[in-house]
């Protein structure tokens, strides 16, 4: 029997027991992982009755036979990245993303996957053999294929390869009473193996699309964007004579209210290996809008908006400014960014010639900015795809909330439709904001709206009402891109008439039929058809009853975010939902999820459960057992602080926690000991020998508690801050500020920047507290802790102590260092600790921008470089790269990798043993048996050297050490 993870309520223990017996799959009924389920990125909550994350389709199997025996609905899910609400409801909620992630087969053009996929890991595994998956959603990083064919996904190049219903060829489905039957075309005659219950099943289909033929060509928009409803169109005995009849279309677009989705054959496209982009510059959005429908005249690709908002925001980003800088001639109000595709260079920059000679015609001379550099169109790519969560990034209750993003009308009514839209907004005290797939005549618009405000909600009901009355007059279709869901299925009657609305429901009881205990059907009921009001507050995130719990106070300054709880709250909101952090690229976030894939162990899933804790959804609140368990494996790598598009820093966060869980209920004995390191470091130094000794002996380190790995010694040659003279403020004079890890273990390091500082023509100096104390210190010990008070005495001697000039304050380990850029501005808000966190830089970092004439030897060979967290999310990773580059004779080879594994004392927890040596598997290690056994291993972190000496078996030195081996 598998365990319940998380006590089930007492009215679902038997559900849940049944499926801990009865399934092989992981059983989750936690208050924690119910809420966690509870969201998708629309501005819907509500919770599951539990969760299930199978191992095998049988389990689904299993599962689903169980809830129609105990009368409980169930609810497919993917990524969780749907906009409106489809992914949210009283169910059982079925994860497939852990599991269900395989290639089955690749056969001619034909790929059979299942559907926890996502379409950027089947992309990867395609692009070796010349093919690819073309319906490309912004989010393809986490979206998966079983949730693109629920929703119907697009995507940018739509103009190109239509939509998913146009790139499924069949699907293995799981029907509501139990039958495993794939739908592929529509035959005129089903074969003598065809289960009786499917033959009757195809048959009610069969008469409603004849009996609905001419309702159907009347009523349905005919426009691409248009996936509102079934797909009934491909019923109808006009779809067979155009090649459109198939039960896999029908299927598609369903979110998962006929079938599940076991397995899904998708149509490949072969991979145009070339393309480039032209950024067109538009002084308004209207102007935009109008030269649209002549740009697609062009055939590109695709032609995508990015207006003024986005603009904006995007500047206020760090990690996107420097992009949208790039792609700017002046100030522009819209950009549309022209994408194309093919063969040869040659085409491509005549169609960009061409490009440029329209935008002539349309009274625009040179105003395209061409992108044919494969790094920067990768650069442009990313801004395009975060335009969602750039646009969520807006601080404050006020955000652009998705109700009527994705409605689509013909290209040469889209500049009149914006417009009146627009009107419309303003009419209600508020505006939209605009962006994505212009060529195809659907925008994605969000009004501004504060969903915690009754009188807002009640002007979202009345927007969406006035901007369906302006696409049907406009004979467009309502639902583009992103579904039904709740948000918008309401409105069907509306826009198809009561005779379809009645077909959908036929459709929906042939294949799912209602009973006494199921009135709706099991699956996923009351979408699409008997939906609830899209304004039902009882259904939203910020229900009538959303508060913040006012007994929470926080220990860390969160004032740059508005909101109760000094701010707290209004930061954890942030979190959209999006899943951004559920990616598996070359970035650092989220390392922990990479690992396990456990919605509780990604920066959404914690955002949640925090949310939840705030606002008293959570028994306990930050002190209790969910979000403990949420956090425990967050290494604080501050990967989504520089990573998630909205900002959310689930590393300061944990700090939060982590001092609430303390006041509650104290601090382990271990954790205080590693925290007070600062206090007893000098003296275990002196007694190196002695300290060391049981981290020496076979089981030492488990009798200390700790993994039965390797532990830092403390070196008795440890650095003194006399060994370097004391600031005085004089010309040319730097502060090296060493950390404790590196004065501690591994004095060289200490010694050896000194060195490369003076060769540098820096006078460094180091230091000194008040005499008789103990070294200064940054506090970082404490923090990972929970022991704010005490970090904050530590910032305050250290802030004291380093006001006194305004020399630059360098240091070597990333995540100490950055401590005074971040946390101080916490511990310490005000102009002390702002003006500090300008003057604090790693070594490297000040000397990439210096520029010193350091006369350097060659080095032959290559040197690795692994790149420490803290250093990426600051972006200080590559001016350590570029100042390793400046050695003659030295490749440099930056290693793709995220989080080492080992992080602070995360690595050294028995616990956390497993996990982490998975993260470091993921690509580190990896890497680093590929390297020739003399090349350079480095790494700036220390806990990252020692992860690689445990782990690799290879020696890893920090980055200073290099440099000052090649100073002639």
């Amino acid at each position: 029997m598998n365990a319940i993870r998380g006590q089930a309520r007492i009215g679902d223990s038997r559900l849940a027991a049944r499926l801990a017996r009865e399934t092989q799959g992981e059983v989750l009924f936690s208050a924690g992982a119910r809420g966690r389920y509870a969201t998708d990125a629309s501005i819907y909550q509500m919770e599951p009755i539990g969760v299930l994350v199978p191992r095998t389709a049988e389990d689904v199997v299993a599962a689903m036979a169980i809830c129609r025996e105990e009368g409980i609905p169930v609810l497919p899910r993917g990524g969780g990245t749907s906009q409106c609400g489809q992914t949210v409801n009283r169910a059982l909620v079925i994860d497939c993303t852990k599991h269900l992630r395989r290639v089955l087969s690749v056969e001619g053009d034909t790929a059979r996957v299942e559907p926890g996929i996502t379409l950027g890991a089947l992309n990867e595994a395609l692009k070796n053999g010349g093919q690819f998956y073309p319906v490309d959603p912004s989010t393809w990083m986490r979206c998966t294929i079983g949730g693109m064919a629920a929703n119907n996904s697009c995507g940018s190049k739509s103009i190109r390869y239509g939509l998913m219903a146009d790139n499924v060829r069949a699907i293995d489905a799981i029907l509501a009473d139990g039958t495993r039957f794939t739908f592929g075309e529509l035959p005129d005659n089903l074969g003598p193996d065809v289960p009786g219950s499917v033959a009757d099943l195809v048959a009610k289909l069969r008469a409603i699309g004849a009996r609905e033929a001419a309702e159907i060509a009347e009523r349905f928009p005919a426009q691409l964007r248009r996936v509102g409803g079934y797909n009934l169109d491909a019923l109808t005995p006009d779809a067979r004579a155009n090649g459109r009849a198939s039960l896999a279309r029908l299927l598609v677009g369903s979110e998962g209210t006929l079938a599940f989705s076991a397995a899904l054959d998708l149509k490949l496209w072969p991979i145009k290996p070339r393309k480039v982009l032209g950024i067109c510059q538009f002084p308004s959005f209207r102007r935009a809008m109008e030269a649209s429908r002549h740009l697609v005249t062009l055939d590109p690709e695709a032609v995508e908006l990015v207006d003024r908002t986005m603009i904006e925001l995007g500047r206020s980003i760090p990690i996107y400014r420097g992009t949208i800088e790039k792609i700017l001639i002046g100030e522009p109000d819209s950009l549309l960014i022209v994408e194309f595709h093919g063969q040869e260079d040659g085409a491509l920059l005549a169609a960009l010639d061409r490009l440029e000679e329209m935008m002539g015609d349309l009274g625009l001379p040179g105003q395209v900015v061409r992108v044919t550099d494969a790094g920067f169109q990768a650069q442009v790519a990313e801004v395009r795809e975060a335009g969602l969560n750039i646009m969520m990034s807006m601080k404050g209750d006020g955000k652009p909330v998705s109700f009527i993003e994705d409605a689509a009308v013909a290209l040469e009514d889209l500049a009149d439709y914006t417009e009146r839209l627009n009107d419309v907004f303003a009419k209600h005290g508020t505006v939209g904001t605009w962006y994505a797939h212009a060529s195809v005549g659907c925008l994605h618009v969000r009004p501004v709206l504060n969903m915690k405000d009754g009188a807002d909600v009640a002007k979202m009901r009345a927007i969406a009402e006035e901007c369906f009355a302006l696409v049907r007059e406009y004979k467009g279709s309502h639902s583009g891109e992103h579904g039904d869901g709740i948000v918008r299925s309401e409105f069907h009657e509306s826009m198809f008439g009561a005779r379809i609305v009645r077909a959908f429901e036929q459709v929906k009881d042939a294949f799912d039929p209602a009973s006494p205990a199921l009135p709706h059907g099991l699956l996923n009921p009351n979408r699409i058809v008997h939906p609830p009001r899209m304004d039902d507050r009882t259904l939203l995130r910020y229900h009538t009853g959303y508060a913040a719990d006012p007994a929470i106070t926080p220990a860390l300054d969160w004032s740059t975010w508005p909101g109760p709880q000094g701010g707290l709250l209004g930061a954890v909101e942030m979190c959209n939902n999006n899943g951004t952090c559920r990616k598996f690229d070359a970035g650092t976030m989220c390392p922990s999820y990479r690992a396990t894939r456990d919605e509780q162990h990604v920066t959404r899933g914690r955002a949640n459960t925090l949310r939840l804790a705030l606002t008293g959804q959570i028994p306990g609140g930050l002190a209790s057992d969910d979000v403990a368990d949420a956090l425990s494996l967050c290494v604080a790598c501050k990967g989504c602080r520089r990573e998630c598009p909205t900002g959310v820093d689930m590393a300061k966060m944990k700090v939060e926690a982590a001092h609430a869980r303390n006041a509650a209920r104290g601090v382990k004995l271990k954790d205080r000991l590693i925290a007070t390191m600062p206090r007893w470091a000098p003296w275990a130094a002196m007694a190196a020998p002695v300290v060391n000794w049981p981290a020496m002996i076979p089981g030492g380190p488990a009798m200390l508690g700790f993994a039965d790995r390797t532990l830092p010694r403390f070196r008795r040659d440890a650095f003194h801050d006399w060994e370097c003279r004391e600031p005085d403020g004089r010309a040319g004079e730097v502060i090296l500020l060493p950390d404790l890890f590196n004065r501690y273990f591994e004095p060289a390091n200490i010694r050896a920047a000194l060195r490369v500082l003076r060769a540098a023509g820096a006078d460094p100096a180091v230091a000194r507290p008040p005499r008789g104390t103990r070294p200064l210190d940054d506090g970082r010990t404490y923090l990972a802790a929970g022991m704010v008070a005490e970090a904050r005495e530590e910032a305050g001697r250290t802030l004291e102590v380093l006001s006194r000039w305004e020399s630059p304050v360098l240091g070597l380990e990333p995540s100490c260092l950055m401590t005074l850029r971040d946390e101080f501005l916490s511990l310490l808000p005000g102009e002390a600790s702002a003006k500090l966190a300008s003057r604090a830089k790693l070594v490297a970092e000040w000397l990439a921008e210096t520029k010193p004439a350091l006369r350097l030897r060659p080095i032959e060979g290559e040197a690795h470089i692994h790149g420490h967290c803290h250093q990426k999310a600051f972006g200080a990773f590559t001016p350590t790269v570029a100042m390793l580059a400046a050695i003659p004779g030295l490749k440099v080879v930056p290693i793709t990798s995220s989080c080492c594994g080992m992080a602070g004392a995360f690595g050294y927890e028995a616990a956390n043993l497993e996990v982490s040596r998975a993260m470091a598997e993921l690509a580190l290690l990896p890497h680093i048996r590929k390297t020739k056994a003399e090349a350079f291993i480095l790494a700036d972190g220390t806990s990252c050297r020692h992860q690689i000496h445990d782990l690799a078996g290879r020696e890893a030195i920090h980055s200073i050490r290099l440099l000052e081996r090649a100073l002639a």
